[in-house]
């Protein structure tokens, strides 16, 4: 069995390059809109603010070019590596501190913004500039010094880089967690399939030694003693030749036992074709596990399909429904089989996040799809791969039926 190796940062995506420091503040979604909002919010009102208090002086100009400036470099901030684009920041927002006091409380979503772009220590030191030019501005402003000018900002960054600190540690303390728990399921997964793999070995070799072997050891010492009584007593080696064939005969329905039972033992009901039943309660269990709604839908009228054929649907199915549990991060499957005159088709379609831009440009790299590949060309049948990032995966085996499928088993 080849192991895939566990991926330890595989659900991280990185803040600005791929060589960038690891940042305190992450990529939360809900977040970094408030931080958006909460930017363009304090913009504006600041410079509203020295519009009324002011008018449109000789300054005015000068500060709303700097306002929207200020506005325009954020919104470049997908376009520019991070440490650039928070560069740009500042010296804009210090530019316009300087014209307008007002524009120091742009300064509190300006620290998220190095605490996301900048590992820990680089925004502390980002954060303590940006306090000591709202401070000195405040006094300036207010013509004298006040503790609460000086204190409260401070109190401030440090409560904002004390908290975020703690979330950091956090978050990595519960990835490591997630990681060391992903190996583990990965090393107990392989253990049982070796342990079963063991089990089926040691199985098959009790069946074949206590069947098949038994039985040619006995036609072998049949044959020799019909040999050696050829010609003195005819009548005894017909008898031990017509018991060589009783038991080749009983040997061959042996063997033919051993080979059913390779197929799943859910596929031997008898009385009615017993996949879709199969199909249904594969689809509930793994539905109960994961939590992901697995559907079954059976089109066309359920035709015997042969133990072979019926084997290769069912595993295919698994295969499929592991990738999708494992990888796709779906909330709803759907597998469909469609009994037509001439063949059988199985889809199985996801709505999770399709094959990304990171996946190989190959999707048989993984042994599932290779393996599923192979089975089905064995029995002449194809398998189609479909997908789009953020539109799901859909999979479609085809296998033809022969003329008698129905019936042959």
């Amino acid at each position: 069995m080849i192991r895939k190796p566990v991926c330890r940062a595989y659900h991280r995506q990185d803040m600005t390059t791929s060589h960038a420091p690891a940042a305190v503040l992450g990529q939360a979604g809900g977040l970094l809109k408030a931080l958006h909002t909460t930017f363009v919010v304090l913009v504006l009102a600041s410079a509203v603010r020295y519009l009324t208090g002011h008018g449109f002086g000789d300054q005015a100009p000068w500060m709303i070019a700097g306002a929207l400036a200020l506005l325009a470099t954020y919104a470049a901030g997908p376009v520019l590596p991070g440490r650039v684009w928070l560069a740009l920041l500042v010296v804009v927002w210090f530019g316009l501190v300087l014209l307008a006091p007002s524009f120091a409380w742009c300064a509190v979503p300006l620290s998220f913004v190095a605490l996301r772009v900048l590992a820990f220590w680089p925004a502390c030191a980002v954060v303590a500039g940006m306090v000591a030019v709202v401070v000195v501005q405040w006094t300036r402003m207010a013509d004298r010094l006040d503790p609460t000018i000086v204190l409260g900002p401070v109190c401030i960054a440090v409560l904002a880089v004390g908290a975020y600190r703690a979330l950091e540690r956090d978050a990595v303390a519960r990835q490591a967690l997630l990681d060391d728990l992903h190996a583990a399921q990965g090393d107990l997964a392989d253990a049982q399939h070796q342990a079963g793999a063991l089990a089926e070995r040691a199985r098959l070799s009790r069946e074949i030694h206590d069947s098949v072997a038994q039985g040619l050891s006995s036609i072998n010492l049949l044959l020799q003693a019909a040999e050696r009584e050829w010609d003195s007593r005819p009548s005894s080696a017909r008898e031990h030749a017509g018991q060589a064939a009783a038991t080749a005969r009983d040997g061959l329905d042996e063997v033919r036992r051993v080979v059913r039972d390779l197929a799943p033992a859910e596929l031997a009901a008898s009385g009615r074709p017993a996949l879709p039943d199969v199909l249904r309660q594969t689809c509930e269990r793994l539905a109960a596990v994961s939590g992901v709604d697995v559907r079954v839908q059976v089109h066309g009228t359920p035709v015997s399909l042969g133990s072979e054929v019926e084997t290769a649907l069912l595993r295919t199915t698994r295969g499929a429904l592991a990738n999708v549990l494992e990888h796709s991060a779906a909330t709803t499957a759907v597998v469909t089989l469609t009994y037509q005159p001439d063949s059988v088709v199985l889809d199985v379609r996801d709505d999770g996040q399709g094959l990304t831009d990171r996946a190989p440009a190959d999707p048989d790299r993984g042994r599932g799809l290779a393996g599923i590949r192979e089975r089905l060309s064995h029995l002449g049948g194809t398998l189609v791969l479909e997908s789009e990032p953020g539109e799901g995966t859909a999979l479609a085996a085809s296998i033809p039926l022969k003329a008698d499928a129905g019936g042959v088993s």
